[in-house]
């Protein structure tokens, strides 16, 4: 396993095709301050940029949070200016994670708050284990999620009930979370990131220009009608029928043999 640092808060460690992206403030709480948004930003460019990722999982070191949001601490001292001039490098952190090509995995444990949550909601999939606390509490210190919160809860949960955990600003244990689908397995305690590279290694073992087809599909189409969305995937769908893969792929399969992915 290598690893490469992005600044003192953010790693990435490499397990084959798999990218762990590490958020590493753990005196913190791993509260993503103006340092950690720029970081986080760095990090996912590089991971979108880099063609032998297949699949990211966003992990934490802290024993007892994954994330627990913006760093509060920090912006106490700020100005309407300084908040102002923050603002374009915390978006960059949120978009980053959501906008990377490839499957993201998050794996939670203890509190996922505010814009922690919002890091996993970015994620494809979400694996928490029985200690994961998951919560969008921004009005209860006068703000509005602003790392996707608003747009993300509702295409996982509906409109109704996300305004209900907006509005009330309340923490969700694992359980409940699970149950209302803020998260989509559950795990045993400690085991998150365990199942979650897991999970994360069986992906990769696919086609890594079918999995970023995929998501590009499932990403552009959702929300879409019936008919707007097939062409989504039909133009997805060309992406992968005339790649390198695909001719693989079918060879492979007619051979019994595993494939040798050329990856375009």
């Amino acid at each position: 396993m290598s690893e490469q640092r992005f600044g003192e808060w953010v790693a990435v460690r490499r397990h084959d095709h798999v990218a762990e992206l590490v958020l590493d403030r753990p005196k913190a709480m791993n509260a993503v301050s103006t340092e950690m948004g720029r970081r986080l930003g760095e990090a996912t460019r590089a991971l979108a940029d880099d063609p032998s990722v297949r699949v990211v999982v966003l992990t934490s070191t802290h024993e007892r949070a994954f994330c627990v949001g913006a760093d509060l601490k920090e912006r106490n001292s700020f100005t309407d200016a300084d908040l102002g001039r923050q603002r374009p490098h915390a978006r960059a952190a949120y978009t980053g994670v959501l906008e990377l090509p490839m499957p993201t995995i998050a794996a939670v444990h203890g509190f996922a708050l505010g814009g922690g949550f919002e890091l996993a909601l970015s994620c494809d999939v979400i694996v928490a284990d029985g200690t994961a606390v998951v919560g969008l509490p921004e009005v209860s210190v006068g703000v509005i999620p602003g790392g996707g919160g608003t747009q993300l809860l509702p295409r996982r949960v509906g409109a109704a009930r996300a305004a209900e955990l907006i509005f009330t600003a309340r923490r969700v244990p694992a359980a409940e979370a699970r149950e209302l689908g803020l998260v989509d397995q559950l795990v045993a305690e400690g085991e998150d990131r365990t199942e979650a590279l897991a999970l994360a290694a069986r992906m990769a073992a696919n086609s890594p220009v079918g999995l970023r087809a995929a998501k590009r599909a499932l990403r552009l189409g959702h929300g879409l009608d019936l008919r707007a969305g097939l062409e989504v995937e039909d133009a997805a769908w060309r992406t992968v029928a005339f790649s390198g893969d695909r001719a693989e792929g079918v060879a492979a399969f007619n051979e019994k043999r595993t494939p040798q992915w050329p990856g375009e």
